[in-house]
């Protein structure tokens, strides 16, 4: 077990590349399954997600090799269709690989996944829309078995625009015959990013990153190459540290319009950010005050995977703010961390309000999900004193080697072991 020892008070600065974002990289790995061949996927992030994907496609049968941020799959050997209940109990973007795998082999067998400890994340969504393309669904337990003879093209509406959904029927429909429209789509920039990815290959989608998405089937696809997306997750948090520690920072890599929503709440706090030559510039330039009500809402709206970064900070602003989640209802566990250290937090129901204080205290907290342990160490870089923060295995899912990063810009932060409780 691993935790980050930080002292707080230094204000970050400097310039960083943000690295690829692990929420396209995943579907695009998923999406080599879709047909025989050598790809090379370029900016995939290391991370401990990563590395669980990678073992599952070969567990499949593919061969994958990683070379920095470069990963080469080939999937000419692919032919199982069972994913391996330890792999599937690991990573929740599993999932993803149903519809690849139906797509080509026209069966798959899993259990339901694992992930970060966030709330509910039923897969219903997900076998809804695969059923509405012919697949066949049984479940016994935990075990789901998928069995499509021909995938044809249909019209599917979603109750509600789930990011994995979406992803996971657009390439289950690629090959099917005829079309496939999908209505109330997800429209985060992943999912354009997937649609490139597929479009290379040979598909035919359009409309991504609106709510309605058109796929024409085509009988098959071919391999292609990538290089995926910049994180905007990950380049709000490293704004939010630097706001939290008064700090200057450049990002290069970063798509300011992926953040358009973030960005306006941020700088409502006063935060002062800039587009710059390769990115965006980021300087807390004065006192920074709360925000009356933020709710986390599906894209464009303020994203929920922002939302415990975004309570961070708050907790440091001018007067009284309140946040909303209305994503997952077990996203507010950091909540009780940060009242370890000092802010001054009244949780009721899904809302949040809080306090601002000038400045937070050092304790020993734990990171409970991969975004609850990114608003630790921002927590942590604020506060007087040293503050341990635990369950770094959560950060280690979606921020590639944070501590360095956060060390480049001159936090006081250090890797360590740490002894189990």
């Amino acid at each position: 077990m691993e935790g980050f020892v930080i002292e707080g008070g230094t204000p970050l600065t400097g310039r960083v590349r943000v690295q690829g974002a692990k929420n396209a990289a995943l579907p695009i790995l998923a999406a080599t399954v879709l047909a025989a061949g050598t790809y090379e996927i370029h900016d995939v992030p290391q991370l401990t997600d990563i590395d669980a994907m990678c073992r599952i496609l070969q567990s499949l049968g593919a061969k994958v090799e990683r070379t920095g941020h470069r990963v080469t799959v080939d999937t000419i050997g692919l032919n199982q269709t069972h994913i391996p209940d330890e792999l599937m109990s690991r990573i929740r973007s599993s999932i993803f690989l149903m519809g690849p795998l139906l797509a080509r082999l026209g069966k798959v067998t899993i259990s339901r996944p694992g992930g970060c400890a966030i709330g509910k994340r039923p897969i219903n969504l997900h076998l809804k829309g695969l059923a509405c393309l012919g697949v066949e669904v049984a479940e016994e337990g935990d075990i789901i078995a998928c069995s499509a003879p021909e995938l044809k093209g249909a019209e599917i509406t979603l109750d509600f625009p789930s990011v994995g959904a979406t992803e996971n029927i657009m390439m289950a429909a690629v090959c099917a015959t005829g079309e496939t429209v999908i209505t109330n789509a997800a429209r985060e920039p992943e999912i354009v990013d997937l649609a490139a990815f597929l479009n290379k290959m040979g598909a035919r989608v359009q409309g991504a990153g609106e709510s309605t998405i058109v796929i024409q089937g085509v009988p098959k696809v071919q391999a292609t190459n990538h290089s995926v997306m910049p994180d905007r997750i990950v380049a709000g948090t490293l704004i939010i540290a630097a706001g939290a520690t008064g700090g200057e920072v450049e990002l290069d890599n970063v798509v300011p319009e992926h953040l358009e929503s973030v960005i306006e709440s941020l700088r409502q706090t006063g935060l002062a950010i800039e587009t710059a030559e390769r990115g965006l510039r980021v300087q807390a330039e004065r006192k920074l005050t709360g925000i009356p009500h933020i709710v986390t809402t599906p894209y464009p709206g303020f994203p929920t995977d922002m939302q415990p970064q975004m309570l961070a900070l708050l907790t440091l602003c001018e007067g009284t703010s309140r946040v909303t989640e209305k994503i997952f209802d077990s996203r507010l566990k950091h909540v009780e961390e940060l009242k370890k250290m000092g802010a001054e937090i009244r949780l009721e129901g899904d809302t949040v309000t809080v306090h601002g204080i000038r400045r937070l205290t050092g304790a020993h907290v734990c990171a409970t999900d991969l975004r609850a342990g990114a608003a630790l160490v921002i927590a942590a870089l604020n506060a007087q004193g040293r503050s341990v923060v635990a369950g770094v295995e959560h950060i280690d899912r979606g921020y590639e080697r944070l501590d360095e990063v956060i060390a480049q810009l001159g936090g006081q932060i250090h890797r360590v072991a740490l002894k189990k409780q």
